[in-house]
């Protein structure tokens, strides 16, 4: 766990960084997101220009063209503030720098952060995660849309980080799907990264991924697996099998990683000593938390959870405003 001060200054809406692709600025891809900020976002493997896109799309939703009415009509113009980020129950968190790109698109002077905890540290309730110091108007009219995917994402990590506590004592990793909220991908998945999960793959074009319905497009198994080889050759495939007879079929054609679908732990073990490491292999398909330890043992190398991103529960985060003299 790291504390850092760091005090932002960050872009005012649309300005010349923006990036939301308006025409007449050939510089319109650069981030406008302070640069220390754009920084710490790329290092944790997050596009910032991404980030700060999604960040401008989450605040326009909540204003919908117009102003926070009650916010405006009940805190001075001048007025400043410090509130704290803060955990409502115990988890890990994710997203932190996601919500300071929030701040920075909504607030219109510069702002300072206080940060008490790192992306990925567990936390307990009542504990702060973020400060932020700045006009009370903008810190309120920021407040829903940072909490939002800051819960969301801390939801995420706090899941994934209960699968690998299960897996502990085994080779297997927890791993996650394109199961996820449109828009969100990358967010999300920088998530799992959090809670102690890797990510499978992040699109349809960097990975293969031959499925049933491809099996039977195809004429079989095997063919559809040396369909994709000879197509695109450098690509890495991964074959969905639903038998131990198609595993033996696409480990002799050569697949690189084969996913068990709706195996027992017996069957995987089975699927184990078949393979003899000529391929990785991968659980999925009805896993439950209760059950991830039998599978992992087994000697699978992963384990395959939609659930992860598409039905984590949020992670109780909020925002509270100190009094004046604290």
């Amino acid at each position: 766990m790291s504390t850092d001060d760091l005090p932002l200054v960050p872009s005012a809406g649309c300005g010349d960084g923006c990036a939301c692709g308006a025409e007449g600025d050939d510089d319109y891809l650069e981030c406008g997101l302070d640069p220390a900020l754009a920084q710490l976002l790329a290092d944790a493997g997050l596009d910032p220009v991404e980030v700060e896109d999604v960040a401008h799309l989450t605040v326009q939703e909540d204003l919908a063209g117009g102003v926070d009415v009650t916010t405006v009509a009940t805190i001075p113009e001048d007025a400043v503030a410090t509130g704290d980020f803060t955990a409502r129950t115990a988890g890990v968190v994710a997203g932190l720098h996601i919500a300071e790109a929030v701040l920075s698109v909504v607030c219109t002077d510069a702002f300072e952060v206080e940060r008490h905890v790192l992306d990925g540290d567990r936390v307990e309730a009542g504990q702060k995660l973020l400060s932020v110091t700045t006009r009370t108007r903008d810190l309120l009219t920021a407040e829903r849309s940072a909490l939002n995917l800051l819960c969301h994402l801390s939801g995420i990590a706090t899941a994934t980080r209960a699968w690998a506590d299960a897996l502990e004592g085994t080779k297997a990793k927890v791993r996650d799907t394109r199961k996820t909220t449109p828009g969100l991908r990358s967010l999300e998945k920088y998530a799992v990264r959090c809670g102690g999960g890797v990510n499978h793959r992040m699109s349809l074009s960097d990975a293969a991924l031959v499925k049933d319905n491809h099996v039977v497009a195809a004429g079989g198994v095997a063919a559809a697996f040396r369909a994709v080889r000879q197509a695109f050759p450098d690509v890495p495939i991964e074959v969905e099998v639903d038998t131990l007879h198609q595993l033996r079929e696409v480990v002799d054609a050569g697949a690189d990683l084969i996913l068990l679908d709706n195996f027992t732990p017996g069957e995987c073990e089975e699927a184990v000593a078949i393979a003899g490491g000529r391929a990785l292999l991968e659980a999925s398909g009805g896993l439950t938390l209760d059950r991830a330890h039998a599978y992992a043992k087994t000697g699978v190398d992963f384990l395959s959870v939609g659930a992860l991103t598409h039905s984590s529960p949020i992670l109780d985060i909020g925002l509270d405003l100190r009094e004046p003299g604290e």
